[in-house]
């Protein structure tokens, strides 16, 4: 079969082609808001060719594919789902009070691994792409069969420690993430836990309305942006969009007050799936934005993993002490929570741009970022403690 190409080299040489690209991207005479703080105000100041770089008409036809994939398949699974009486019951660690169907991310799964599949018809990405699409596969089983009828923890363990070694051998086998500072075989193994630490974290932190199919768009919109700033292969932005419209399609049906849930099937293999484009960026040295997009997702969990280590509580156990859910039960609505959070997101897509520029000062992004997260987080934490009369 003939290679598809995908528009990876830059075709910004004629000054009609930057201008068109510019002004059909931000509008003619953009520039940065005042208002904006300077390091926010570099993520609107790159040079007009590398965002002419991407095939941005490809990128948006590929996003609406996707989503309305997604979005026509949701509806599909919805009503199978409450058809078989597929439902999530309430439990006094839940934050629904409805009996509601959950396994709506077999509609985002299965879209994202089409969209994956019909890129790997391109013969220089098969390669790349068929650890994913063969991970992505097992992991949905496996994560369908929990939903179904829970696994023993230490199955599913063993289905996301197996996908991700085979992922890293074949996709990274010649790369450091660590660029040289730790041994190969240290830096493999520390690659392996994070990624397999952010696949939970993304599991754990699916816990109200909303909240993943936000934090989904606005990481891989981010990515999207990163790749075109920093000059990137085309194909990266393009997974990044295949996975984030999937997601807006599906938020459409969980948003506040959802209508369905998107269990473990969806859960597990996204967070493969945003996990593998981040550390696509990290490898080829973008580790701050690697870090900066998924802040908020690092640090609540992070922070709350912490705690319950320290008290010895069951960290494998479900439970619902991350910040965003402790705001959810003390009153605060799901759409306020995410709103808040999607914010806050915003600001660190902003950074992790501007993490990519000639002369950026990475530290200083990373503070920033942690800033912005630690932020949210004491107001998340402001919101659920007890008000006294």
């Amino acid at each position: 079969m003939r290679s598809i190409q995908l528009s990876y080299g830059c075709v910004c040489e004629d000054k009609k082609r930057r201008e068109y690209n510019r002004s059909f991207l931000f509008g003619k005479n953009f520039s940065a808001p005042a208002f904006l703080p300077t390091p926010f105000r570099f993520a609107f100041n790159f040079p007009v060719c590398y965002f002419c770089c991407m095939n941005w008409h490809l990128l948006y036809i590929v996003g609406i594919i996707s989503f309305a994939a997604s979005y026509m398949g949701t509806g599909a699974v919805l009503h199978a789902l409450r058809e078989l009486q597929i439902m999530d019951l309430p439990n006094p660690r839940s934050n629904h009070l409805l009996p509601t169907p959950r396994g709506g991310g077999i509609a985002v799964t299965s879209t994202v691994l089409i969209g994956l599949m019909i890129a790997a018809l391109d013969s220089a990405l098969m390669p790349a792409l068929f650890p994913v699409i063969v991970s992505l596969v097992l992991l949905g089983l496996v994560s369908w069969r929990d939903d179904l009828r829970p696994l023993s923890g230490k199955w599913r363990l063993l289905a996301q420690i197996a996908c991700v070694t085979f992922s890293l051998r074949l996709l990274f086998h010649d790369q450091l993430l660590f660029h040289g500072i730790l041994p190969p075989l240290a830096d493999k193994f520390l690659a392996g836990l994070l990624w397999v630490w952010f696949i939970n974290l993304y599991n754990f932190m699916d816990g109200i309305d909303g909240i993943t199919g936000s934090q989904t768009l606005v990481v891989c919109t981010g990515i999207i942006v990163v790749a075109a700033g920093a000059s990137l292969p085309f194909p990266t932005a393009i997974y990044a969009a295949i996975i984030g419209a999937a997601a807006i399609g599906f938020l459409c049906w969980n948003w506040h007050p959802a209508r369905l849930f998107l269990g473990d099937v969806g859960s597990i293999p996204l967070g493969y799936a945003v996990g593998w484009l981040l550390l696509s960026l990290a490898y080829r040295g973008y580790w701050p934005a690697a870090l900066i997009l998924p802040a908020y997702y690092l640090a609540d969990s992070g922070i709350t993993l912490a705690r319950r280590i320290r008290r010895r509580e069951r960290i494998w156990e479900a439970h619902s002490q991350h910040f965003y859910q402790r705001a959810a039960r003390a009153g605060k609505s799901h759409s306020q929570v995410v709103l808040s959070i999607t914010l806050a997101n915003i600001l660190l897509l902003l950074l992790a741009l501007a993490s990519t520029t000639p002369h950026a000062h990475p530290m200083m992004h990373l503070a920033l970022a942690a800033a912005v997260a630690g932020g949210l987080i004491l107001i998340l934490h402001m919101q659920a403690a007890p008000r006294k009369d």
